[in-house]
């Protein structure tokens, strides 16, 4: 089973990166792209069905085999989604973009493989749920300021950010809904920050440097989600140095990244 499981989680990941190299198509090149417009687009649209079923999928291997082993997995949608975005774009990826992307994915899965297992109950009380749709939404408009007076590849890493803080936000209500006590606003609530997130991905996806945004929302997602875990749900944080050594990978891969070569602009 647990074999089966990473495999599942495997394919998930790779229609996860298909469904992201995508949206970023159809999205890159556009100063301020809309959703009502790129939801005109059957390729945008064609990713987007792509990441539901990698979600469908991972949530499929969830049930199969432990988190330890299906979540690592996920990781290996960076690697996967170099390629084909570079396929998309007639560009093949650099050496130096794939060991960048490597020990981003590396990083990533020693974050993930440190995080302590959580047995107690989830609870996020209404004033715990307030509090974390107001920083989440907070560090996402501030992020979204910086963006503005960066670099290319710096608007591409603190707009992807944003859309991860509230992806991360947006799982952690997830979290609460599907396992946890909730009041009925919670659902309503839902949609808000999923969809806000949505939009600025598409931004940081227009800018062109697929690798650092892609990477950033890869980081952003799930440690906004661990840090919320901690501080409203009293779930456990890695500790000693190896949480830091990999957080140093990840973030070594990622600047790395920035660096690297935009994918080229389409003309039509």
């Amino acid at each position: 089973m647990t074999v089966l499981a990473a495999v599942i989680a495997l394919v998930g990941s790779l229609f996860f990166a298909l469904g992201a190299a995508l949206q970023q198509f159809e999205a890159m090149g556009t100063a301020k792209p809309h959703l009502r417009d790129l939801l005109r687009k059957p390729r945008w649209l064609l990713g987007g069905l792509s990441i539901v079923g990698g979600a469908g999928l991972h949530i499929v291997a969830l049930g199969l085999g432990p988190l330890t082993v299906v979540q690592p997995m996920g990781v290996a949608s960076l690697l996967f989604a170099l390629p084909i975005a570079g396929a998309l774009h007639k560009r093949k990826p650099t050496r130096r973009e794939l060991a960048a992307a490597g020990l981003v994915a590396i990083g990533l899965i020693g974050l993930v493989l440190l995080v302590p297992a959580h047995d107690g109950p989830t609870v996020l009380t209404p004033a715990g749920a307030a509090t974390l749709l107001a920083v989440s939404g907070i560090a996402a408009v501030l992020l979204w300021a910086g963006s503005k007076v960066a670099s290319a590849a710096g608007k591409a890493a603190l707009l992807a950010t944003s859309a991860g803080v509230l992806y991360g936000a947006t799982a952690t209500l997830m979290r609460v809904l599907v396992d946890g006590t909730w009041n009925w606003w919670y659902v309503l609530a839902l949609p808000l920050p999923a969809l806000l997130a949505l939009m600025l991905l598409q931004r940081a996806y227009a800018v062109g440097h697929f690798g650092v945004s892609f990477a950033a929302l890869q980081i952003a997602d799930p440690l906004t989600a661990v840090a919320f875990g901690a501080l409203l749900l009293g779930e456990p944080l890695p500790t000693g140095l190896a949480p830091i050594f990999a957080a140093a990978l990840t973030a070594a891969g990622t600047v790395a990244l920035a660096r690297t070569t935009p994918l080229e602009k389409r003309t039509t």
